[in-house]
């Protein structure tokens, strides 16, 4: 028993610290790799779950990639997996930040990194995408409209009315709050029922 749950952790901590090392631009680029490693590979959490999860981390404060590590960690091992994440999530990027820092004057004036670094924007752009198109076929899949009307009404007021993100983030928790309480009521009322 003591070996699986040493396994368990050490698959935990590993992953997300490979896949942290490898990720570069932000948390919405690690989250398809996330779900490529604990869903589809390792099926340790399924597809909806994992939605669940990145709409958590997105409206918890700190950063996505972390956010969602943690969860994912707490999940399947309970505290010690989300501190196991945490740490592998958090390790990379601090290596790599304290090894630029000391070489910071080199690097900025170097116009190969430059140049390696917009090369890397584009596939950071694709990575998104490809988030935003996985994330948006899974609320097309349930057939609800609230959904749709939420996605479609957040990203009008964001992107065309320059609303606050946090003010549709809270909007939106809102309105789920609302849903989720009256298909809870309307549950309860159609098994009182049968």
């Amino acid at each position: 028993m003591e070996e699986r749950s040493a396994k368990l952790y050490w698959t935990l901590f590993s992953s997300t610290f490979l896949l942290s090392a490898v990720t570069f631009g932000g948390g919405y680029v690690i989250v398809p790799l996330l779900k490529r490693k604990f869903v589809e590979q390792l099926h340790w959490i399924d597809e909806q779950e994992m939605l669940d999860m990145v709409a958590i981390a997105q409206s918890s404060p700190g950063p996505l990639a972390v956010n969602a590590s943690i969860i994912i960690g707490y999940r399947v091992a309970g505290v010690l997996g989300a501190l196991l994440t945490a740490l592998g999530t958090v390790l990379p990027p601090l290596i790599v930040i304290s090894i630029i820092s000391v070489f910071y004057a080199a690097f900025r004036d170097n116009r190969i990194v430059s140049l390696v670094l917009k090369g890397m924007q584009a596939g950071v752009a694709a990575v998104i995408a490809n988030v935003v198109i996985t994330m948006v076929a899974g609320i097309l899949k349930q057939r609800r409209a609230l959904p749709i009307c939420i996605m479609l009404g957040t990203f009008a007021a964001s992107a065309v009315f320059s609303i606050n993100v946090v003010l549709c983030i809270l909007a939106c928790a809102v309105i789920g709050l609302a849903d989720t309480l009256i298909q809870t009521h309307k549950s309860a009322e159609g098994g009182k029922g049968a």
